[in-house]
């Protein structure tokens, strides 16, 4: 990983903070995104802790708003001359339905929506450093899910888990259209599940879902260990061509039949760019 540079999402705490560390001590430059500053900033002073010698960066953007998500990535694009990974990691659980300010269901914007468009804004740094790597964090969770096309937003019924599966199902439609795209550029992209993992998922879901969410969390697995798949997929020669796959314990599993739907996963993309204000 010397010399390459690390654009990662929902890289200030859980697993997304361990692989952000482990790959800068690979030799990695890390470009974070952040919403809290105080986070962003500690996460920030950690990597410098433990690679002084690379100039490791943070961006601050809230990714419950289209402008933000845009915002960020052009100020990137701008700044950094080459991409080589690009990982999808930030993501969330609501209790309650809300609305963005660009009336958009909270759960879908963080999940889904800026994992569409951090990929679309920063596709020409990608492309213009191949070979590269596009990694989006999915989830078992999309066990189930199935996506409803006139109700994407979940206005007409809305449960916190339901909506959070749906979301993590259209993770992988993303990355399945989002690898047929790129096939033959040298940028892949491949999802993962890393596994019920102890963090501060769910902390700030409120309501009972907060608190089955701590309970269940005795069961989970460490945030290192949750890490492990993120960290195969940005690093490993193993999976260079690798692409379009769903991935567990650092090896490709079949997703749910509803995942592997091409037609699906075509009108999520174009569904997402209309939502987006961007060409398809």
């Amino acid at each position: 990983m010397r010399g390459k540079t690390v654009v990662i999402t929902g890289g200030t705490s859980g697993i997304g903070e361990v692989a952000a560390v482990a790959l800068a001590k690979m030799g990695a430059r890390i470009v974070l995104i952040a919403r809290d500053k105080s986070r962003g900033d500690a996460t920030l002073a950690r990597l410098r802790d433990s690679a002084p010698d690379i100039a490791h960066s943070v961006h601050f953007a809230d990714l419950l708003r289209l402008a933000e998500m845009k915002r960020v990535t052009a100020e990137i694009a701008d700044r950094e001359p080459r991409i080589d990974v690009l990982i999808n990691n930030a993501g969330a659980l609501f209790a309650k339905r809300r609305l963005t300010e660009d009336g958009l269901e909270c759960t879908f914007t963080l999940n889904h929506m800026a994992y569409f468009i951090m990929a679309a804004g920063l596709r020409e740094r990608l492309l213009a450093s191949c070979p590269a790597r596009i990694i989006n964090t999915a989830s078992a969770a999309h066990q189930g899910a199935t996506l409803n096309f006139d109700d994407l937003q979940s206005a007409k019924s809305f449960r916190a888990t339901k909506a959070y599966g749906q979301s993590k199902l259209c993770n992988i439609l993303f990355t399945r259209e989002l690898a047929r795209r790129l096939q033959g550029t040298g940028v892949t992209a491949n999802c993962l599940h890393p596994g019920f993992v102890a963090t501060r998922f769910g902390d700030q879901s409120g309501g009972l879902i907060s608190r089955l969410v701590w309970l269940a969390k005795f069961f989970a697995i460490s945030p290192a260990k949750g890490a492990e798949t993120i960290i195969y997929l940005a690093s490993s020669p193993d999976v260079r061509e690798t692409t379009g796959q769903y991935f567990y314990k650092s090896a490709p599993t079949m997703p749910s039949s509803a995942a592997q739907d091409d037609r699906s996963a075509l009108l999520l993309w174009q569904r997402s760019a209309a939502l987006a204000g961007m060409k398809e």
